[in-house]
């Protein structure tokens, strides 16, 4: 590379991921074909439109990567349309809100502290300040409670229940909660829509192992990169074709111009991976390795959440009298990198938090095993409890368990 100074960014950057411990639950690395095709000739054409439906010529060929990777997604995720041109989760949410409501409708979503996400109604995004946003609880136990979300949907008479978090680690019941939807619009005289952001567990439901939304919802919305291991992007689903020319219309030209053609070709790889029967024994060994880590903690005498999917919470308030930001800062330091976060019935601020969400897809990719989870999280437990007050040691044994995995640069086909 000429540009010296990037080089030098680029390769510390390199030297970090692979010298580190990698459990920020929203963090995976993809695939050799990914990168390469994220980084590959389609960048440099500009398609507006669809394919056979383009403002500009010479598009033959991103026509047969898009069409190729809607026919994956659809495949991989057993519903009739897929628009794979959303840039990102949040722009496939915003298209999504937009085919659904009308500016000042009001949606029902989960409170952001107990594991929402900024677009599902935060004051600081546009959700918030272009529909009406109210919220249901978790339940005591910090699960979702069917009861308490009928109740909301009788007093509230949203025009939206939205479900798909970013920090819940239990199993989700679509199924159940498309029958409160039904229920309710049986004799509501405001008709109450379902969308599901499944961003977080999209490569759990591709794996087969946890409900699938897009059998229930009206519209899904996801990332491609998390658990499905593809570029950074967005994909919006449906299996009710009505809603197949206003999602098209909201992506382009209501919401983005030029579609990333190559990162389109990317998430074509990274579903071609996933469509595989190697993807599931990854999905298989991520759950494992989440909750063997989690068990771990727990016999260590942690307040830890239990998991159904691919993270956890790790009360680090209860479990050692300091904060999430403190946490956070602390491992990082020994090279384990997590990110603080809000826990159900936090006290704190979120700049400070009381927990930590943990996951486990990105080290599973490089090789990670059960056995080193448990290990993972006993050098967790050393370092947040002051076990072991020698950080340099700590940090060697991370880097030890880091270097017997593969190089985040050099990754093929789970377990191939």
């Amino acid at each position: 590379m000429e540009d010296k100074v990037l080089e030098r960014i680029f390769e510390e950057e390199k030297q970090r991921q692979n010298n580190g411990i990698e459990l920020i639950a929203s963090e995976n690395y993809p695939s050799k074909d990914v990168y390469e095709a994220s980084g590959s000739i389609l960048m440099a054409k500009y398609a507006e439109g669809y394919p056979a439906h383009r403002y500009y010529g010479g598009c033959r060929c991103v026509d047969e990567a898009e069409n190729l990777a809607a026919e994956r997604a659809q495949k991989l995720f057993h519903c009739l349309y897929v628009n794979v041109q959303p840039h990102s989760g949040s722009q496939a949410n915003f298209a999504a809100y937009h085919v659904l409501l009308k500016p000042g409708d009001k949606v029902l979503s989960l409170i952001l502290n107990d594991g929402g996400h900024l677009t599902h109604g935060s004051p600081v995004s546009f959700s918030a300040q272009t529909y009406h946003f109210v919220h249901y609880p978790l339940g005591e136990d910090g699960h979702l409670d069917l009861a308490i979300i009928e109740e909301c949907l009788e007093k509230e008479n949203p025009n939206l229940l939205l479900a798909g978090y970013s920090a819940y680690p239990y199993e989700i019941d679509f199924k159940a909660l498309r029958e409160l939807v039904d229920r309710h619009n049986a004799h509501s005289p405001i008709h109450c829509y379902f969308m599901v952001d499944m961003a977080h567990i999209a490569g759990i439901i591709a794996a087969g192992l946890t409900q699938n939304p897009c059998l229930y919802a009206d519209i899904v919305t996801t990332t491609t990169h998390k658990t499905l291991r593809g570029p950074r992007g967005g994909m919006i689903l449906t299996n009710d074709e009505k809603w197949i020319k206003p999602i098209k219309s909201a992506v382009f030209p209501y919401t983005q111009g030029g579609p990333l053609e190559h990162i389109i070709a990317a998430k074509a790889a990274c579903f071609g991976e996933d469509l595989q029967p190697a993807f599931r024994e990854y999905m298989t060994q991520v759950l494992t390795n989440t909750k063997a880590c989690d068990d771990e903690l727990r016999s260590l005498g942690c307040s830890v959440s239990g998991t159904d999917n691919h993270l956890f919470l790790l009360n680090v308030l209860a479990s050692f009298g300091i904060t999430g930001k403190e946490a956070q800062a602390r491992l990082e330091e020994i090279g384990i990198t997590t990110n603080k976060n809000m826990i159900h019935g936090d006290t704190l601020k979120p700049s400070e938090c009381s927990g930590l969400r943990i996951g486990f897809a990105a080290a599973t990719t490089r090789g990670c095993s059960e056995a080193q989870a448990r290990q993972i999280a006993r050098l967790i437990y050393a370092c947040l409890s002051g076990q072991e007050k020698d950080a340099e040691k700590l940090k060697e044994e991370v880097r030890g368990i880091a270097n017997s995995w593969k190089d985040v640069t050099n990754l093929h086909q789970p377990h191939a």
